[in-house]
């Protein structure tokens, strides 16, 4: 085998009549009798070979035998293509003329095209994921991939900050999610866990006077999986000591500007706006917004005060609320309509109220309980005044938010709202310290245990734990929750009475968390810090809605693996080494 003289994309640029030595795959090959012509593709690019028989006999019988996927080296001189056969494409103006072929592997036929068009068969992709990671649309994911995690390095050196690793195997603690756990062989009938992420340890970091670190971090959650979950993911996980809000935010603006500026040349609008928990859930619904578009959710209640609509008139004198969305420019069919109702029926909605207001006047069932007045009242509240389509519903306000949100963004999706172009960060802060437990009703917490409650809200902790504002935030991305963060709790009664409140006696968190409440007597300081899910950035950068497209040998969602078959049985011998029996085994 020769020495590769040049990559791919790099004979693009050489001049014509230049000597080089390319190696590659076949993306495919034309035999015309006389004539064969191949692409050679590496990681780079991709550029057309010709081999004429009449030329090079030897060449262009080895040539006739190639197949797509065959591995080759090929030896020649670079060409300029006739000006009417020339493509409007890198390296379309060339071609390579070889005086030799070597084929380095070959290949059976593979089981889809590598091409820029994805296979419709996902499992079938992450089966074969070596010949999915050769189609050009993936080299450029993991090339982006790459740089973003490169830059966003680079960013945080600059910053002062220090990379440091935490273990893999570590101590099982509540994070919010099942751990997946390693039996130890030394010491039988033990478990390590693997980290869901590395919160007590970098906390532990700022108490040895790190003051600022980051990680690249691998964890690990056992749960239900859907497009934006994988068993195993990577999170940027960064603290810091002695800083306000204010300066954390300051950091985790700045690292978002970089990469997107680095990698993909795009300017990121800055600061991100700020929003409380409350203000999100009243306006948008949720505590993830999209921002890019408008159809906010209003309280009409004041302007069908009095009505003659029966259902919203029994809900307000019950003390509920009238509350919805208005989309302009949209009017829904009966069809439509009927869809919408299903849709927040579906959800634990009572139903969905539709006027329309067509020509300045409204239309529909409930046109005729809203007179002039009315209408231009609802019209105030809305901040519209051209034509569209009011979606109400009618109910207590606490449930009927969540519905109107999840009804948000599927009209936007459903009738092409448009939305403001590119990517549109947001901060939300200020989240409940706990939330009610689905089954108990008891507290749980919403983001972990370890978060400071707001100074104010401390003396509810015991009383009215579920009114205890966190000192917490969330990082948005065109509706898509990228991580979260807080102030920790850095005072070890303080997070002994933040675990108590989860049902936890005294010995029970020694027993479990111990080594850090130890760590805090000897001087602990202030810091915060967040976690940032980098799979779901890099899948919001390429613009996929799945996070197995941005990782290189992502599981299916039901955390299998299709190229390596994990998991897998092991042999009894390995079980009895660490004491272990499945229970065919009883």
């Amino acid at each position: 085998m020769q020495k590769r003289t040049h990559l791919v994309g790099e004979a693009f640029l050489v001049a014509p009549e230049t000597q080089v030595t390319l190696m590659g795959w076949v993306e495919r090959q034309r035999d015309l009798g006389s004539l064969v012509f191949f692409r050679l593709r590496d990681r780079w690019g991709s550029l057309q070979v010709r081999v004429n028989e009449s030329e090079n006999p030897g060449a262009h019988a080895i040539a006739r035998k190639l197949r797509a996927e065959f591995v080759v080296s090929v030896t020649g001189v670079i060409k300029l293509r006739p000006e009417d056969e020339r493509k409007d494409e890198p390296g379309g103006d060339r071609e390579l003329v070889p005086e030799g072929i070597e084929i380095l592997g070959e290949s059976k036929t593979p089981p889809f095209y590598i091409t820029d068009e994805t296979p419709s068969d996902d499992v079938l992709r992450m089966q074969y994921r070596y010949l999915d990671l050769r189609r050009p649309p993936m080299v450029r994911i993991m090339e982006i991939r790459h740089r973003a995690f490169f830059e966003l390095r680079r960013y945080l050196d600059s910053l002062g900050f220090w990379e440091i690793e935490t273990p893999i195997l570590t101590k099982s603690t509540p994070e919010g999610a099942r751990d997946y756990l390693v039996p130890s062989r030394i010491q039988p009938g033990k478990f390590y866990a693997l980290p869901q992420s590395p919160q007590l340890l970098k906390q532990t970091l700022m108490i040895a006077g790190t003051d600022r670190y980051f990680q690249l971090s691998r964890c690990f959650r056992d749960e239900d999986l859907r497009a934006d979950r994988q068993p195993e993911f990577t999170q940027l996980d960064l603290e810091m000591s002695f800083v306000t809000r204010d300066e954390l935010f300051e950091v985790g603006e700045g690292s978002m500007a970089h990469i997107f500026k680095e990698t993909l040349g795009v300017e990121v609008k800055r600061p991100f706006p700020v929003y409380t928990y409350d203000e999100v859930m009243s306006r948008f619904g949720a505590d993830k917004p999209d921002i890019r578009y408008g159809c906010e959710i209003h309280d009409f209640s004041d302007a069908f005060a009095k009505t003659e609509f029966r259902i919203f008139a029994k809900v307000l004198d019950a003390g509920g609320a009238v509350k919805g969305i208005f989309v302009p420019e949209v009017k829904p069919s009966r069809k439509e309509e009927d869809e919408l109702d299903a849709f927040v029926r579906k959800r634990g909605g009572g139903g969905v109220a539709l006027l329309r207001v067509q020509d300045g006047e409204p239309t529909g069932a409930l046109a005729k309980f809203v007179d002039a007045e009315r209408l231009e009242s609802m019209r105030e509240i809305a901040g519209e005044t051209g034509d569209g389509t009011f979606m109400l519903m009618a109910g207590e306000p606490i449930s009927l938010l969540p519905v109107l949100g999840q009804l948000r963004v599927h009209i936007s999706e459903a009738f092409s709202v448009p939305k403001a172009e590119g990517f549109h960060f947001c901060w939300v802060v200020d989240f409940p310290l706990y939330e009610p437990d689905e089954e108990t009703g008891e507290p749980v917490p919403m983001h972990h245990a370890f978060t400071s409650p707001l100074e104010e809200d401390i003396p509810l902790l015991e009383s009215d734990p579920l009114k205890v504002r966190a000192d917490s935030y969330d990082l948005v991305l065109n509706g898509v929750e990228l991580g979260s963060g807080s102030l920790r709790v850095f005072e070890p009664e303080l997070q002994r009475r933040i675990l108590r409140n989860l049902g936890m006696t005294d010995d029970e968190i020694t027993a479990r968390f111990g080594f850090l409440l130890r760590a805090y007597e000897y001087g602990g300081p202030p810091h915060r810090g967040f976690a940032l899910g980098l799979d779901r950035i890099i899948a919001l950068m390429v613009g996929t809605s799945s996070i197995r497209d941005v990782i290189a040998f992502p599981k299916t969602t039901r955390a299998q693996c299709p190229l390596t078959g994990a998991p897998s049985d092991v042999s009894g011998d390995q079980l009895a080494e660490l004491g272990l029996k499945t229970s065919d085994d009883d």
